[in-house]
């Protein structure tokens, strides 16, 4: 399939752009130079800035730097043009909530009345209406750009919680989705998707042996690997615990896989070859697994589905496992989301109550011309959406003194 005059229309027709550059280069330009994209810097990946033994975590904006690129040489290795992947996964992060998934589970809470709240959803609607290069149509990127940062096409359900549109901004997904199979991802996206997974889990696990909270020394103990197989089988893999052993065991057998670390600068080149060497295993499985379905010809948008190996998602399943009970689930963590939570909640009902006033100036001319109540709560959202960590205890804290 190529990428035809459909796949690189936008939504409003531009004219004069200078010559010698692609759609798809436009694109992730688009994204790259976003507010949006900036402000993940201020907004948690796994351990927060100033948290236990690191001094400069990765935060959304540098976990979605690693994910482009993986994501980039992945798609480019099956034949995807590499800025179409590249801005999907610069993309697929723009609508995360400060607090991170916790957030994003309060802010669900709160706007059960207006359609729900939902990250992935919310990067739809920062690329269309929110973040404006064109008014009306957001950064007015490519069909192909919005469809390939399109990680669940399809709307709000019972059967799931995740899904990639609100009720709101249906008529732009249309036209996105125009010509595509109902409820497919393309290509592209899957590979977003794939490489978000790889950056987050590999990544996560080195920032946590750096942080001192996993000791890769605990792997060796049989009731951490049965635990970490039980939580990995419970939210993470659809595999076996027999199955998952057998995997953590392979993992551990690597000749590239953790045993100790010092924070020595041979420590520290260790542990780095591990993660390149992790990252590079799970994505060269699937590039080969792919091609020996489809073929090494070029794999674009509808050609192909993406294939990863049952074990290779095992493996990456295992690495989530740990983060989630070494670092996530570390001493304070619960009370630390249980007051990010409050902030949330309380932010929102204090911007509801206050309404343009109190919102930025695009929010507020927004709010303005909100039909109803519910058109309101979700103006509200947006903006409490866009707050990093930092801005959203401020301005909790500021609106609770005035």
């Amino acid at each position: 399939m190529t990428y035809d005059d459909h796949a690189r229309a936008r939504l409003v027709p531009e004219h004069g752009k200078r010559e010698g550059r692609t759609a798809f280069q436009r694109d992730r330009a688009r994204v790259l130079h976003s507010g949006a994209l900036r402000r993940l810097a201020g907004k948690t990946q796994v351990v927060e800035p100033g948290g236990p033994g690191i001094a400069v975590p990765r935060t959304r904006l540098t976990h979605s730097l690693e994910c482009a690129q993986v994501g980039r040489e992945l798609g480019a290795s099956l034949g995807c043009d590499a800025d179409l992947v590249d801005a999907a996964c610069l993309a697929h992060d723009l609508g995360h909530p400060p607090y991170g998934h916790n957030g994003e589970a309060a802010l669900d809470e709160i706007a059960q009345e207006c359609g729900g709240f939902e990250g992935n959803a919310q990067s739809l609607r920062v690329l269309t209406r929110l973040e404006v290069k064109v008014v009306g149509a957001g950064l007015n990127l490519t069909r192909a750009a919005l469809d390939a940062a399109t990680k669940y096409p399809w709307g709000r359900r019972e059967a799931t919680s995740k899904f990639g549109v609100y009720d709101d901004d249906l008529e732009v997904f249309t036209w996105l989705r125009d010509g595509a199979p109902t409820e497919r991802r393309c290509l592209e996206s899957q590979v977003m998707d794939w490489a978000d997974d790889v950056a987050y889990s590999v990544h996560d696990l080195e920032d946590g042996i750096i942080a001192g909270l996993v000791h890769p020394s605990d792997l060796a103990d049989p009731d951490e690997q049965a635990a970490l197989c039980e939580l990995a089988a419970t939210f993470y893999s659809e595999e076996c615990l027999a199955d998952l052993r057998e995997v953590l065991a392979g993992l551990r057998e690597l000749a590239c896989w953790p045993t100790a670390y010092t924070g020595t600068a041979s420590a520290q080149a260790m542990l780095k070859a591990a993660t390149s060497t992790l990252i590079g295993r799970f994505c060269s499985t699937a590039q080969l697994a792919t091609q020996e379905v489809y073929g090494t010809e070029p794999l674009r948008r509808y050609d192909a589905e993406l294939v990863v190996p049952r074990r290779t998602r095992a493996e990456c399943a295992l690495l989530k496992a740990v983060a989630a009970r070494y670092v996530m689930a570390r001493p304070g963590v619960i009370a630390a989301q249980e007051r990010e939570r409050q902030v949330v909640s309380e932010l929102v009902g204090l911007l509801v109550d206050r309404g343009a006033p109190a919102l930025e100036p695009a929010h507020a001319e927004a709010w303005r011309e909100a039909a109803n109540d519910r058109a309101r709560l979700r103006v509200v959202l947006d903006q409490v959406a866009s707050l990093t960590d930092a801005a959203a205890a401020s301005l909790h804290a500021g609106l609770r003194q005035a």
